[in-house]
């Protein structure tokens, strides 16, 4: 990318809405759309991956504690809490690695302009916000069942303007679970899936990377990952107390806006 500032808008954008219920997908489209996402597609596909990797190390570093003590469970090879997590965990990606290898084209083609259906998309994310947000806490675990269920919400968001973690968070507080553990499960399922596909998408040979990006990519980089750094941290405090009603209004009108402005002109 060749404008700094569209990188530090785009990894702010990204960094925020991975982890706040607003669609980062959703929001990076709008975005290409308001500033002209005139570059090649492989160039496109680069920038988007280096920003998916920034959120996925920001959520790394957020719960490396949950991690490492995750990691040494498992490491007992006992059917302990940890390995369990872990196994709910590998259940939750299946729905979404399915689409991902047998239905990559056509989902790609939802995107790259698709504004109308990302403004429906986001009203769909601000009702399961409202929803969420009116459920009672609880103690209770994510289950084996639940995993799967919260994996097929996971697999929908791949649509744009679906927040995942929107959609992973209330579907998993709908089904009854505590919300900070909701938050965690959501966050941390989805770290697995974002490695595979930048792994999938390097072995692929589908990138093209020119030395005068560079610049453009580490801002874009950068910003995301302390933007994504703050957004998970708030993001847990806001689903505790029952918070997520305003983000519920904002995609709404978000959404609204983004039906009516391209039907206006």
């Amino acid at each position: 990318m060749n404008n700094l500032i569209d990188s530090i808008i785009l990894g702010l954008i990204q960094g925020l809405t991975e982890f706040l219920p607003v669609s980062s997908s959703g929001h990076l489209e709008l975005a290409k759309a308001i500033l002209g996402d005139t570059r090649v597609p492989e160039e496109s596909l680069l920038f988007t991956v280096v920003l998916h990797f920034a959120t996925a190390l920001s959520t790394i570093v957020v719960f490396r504690k949950d991690i490492l003590s995750l990691i040494k469970g498992a490491l007992t090879f006992k059917w302990n809490s940890d390995l369990q997590f872990i196994a709910k965990i590998a259940l939750s990606m299946i729905p979404a690695v399915i689409i991902g290898l047998f239905f990559e084209s056509e989902l790609e083609k939802l995107f790259g302009g698709q504004i109308i259906l990302v403004g429906f998309m986001l009203i769909v994310t601000g009702l399961l916000l409202y929803l969420a947000d009116k459920a009672k806490n609880t103690g209770k675990n994510v289950s084996f069942g639940n995993a799967i269920i919260i994996g097929l919400s996971q697999a929908i968001a791949m649509l744009p303007g679906i927040s995942r973690s929107g959609a992973t968070i209330s579907t998993s507080v709908l089904l009854g679970n505590d919300k900070t553990k909701a938050a965690r499960f959501s966050f941390l399922m989805v770290v697995p899936l974002i490695l595979g596909k930048i792994a999938k998408d390097i072995m692929g040979g589908e990138l093209s990377f020119h030395s005068d990006n560079i610049t453009g990519l580490t801002i874009g980089f950068i910003t995301a990952f302390i933007a994504g750094l703050f957004a998970c941290t708030w993001m847990i405090t806001l689903v505790k107390k029952s918070k997520l009603s305003y983000f519920a209004i904002y995609c709404f009108i978000v959404g609204v806006l983004a039906i009516t402005i391209p039907l206006i002109f």
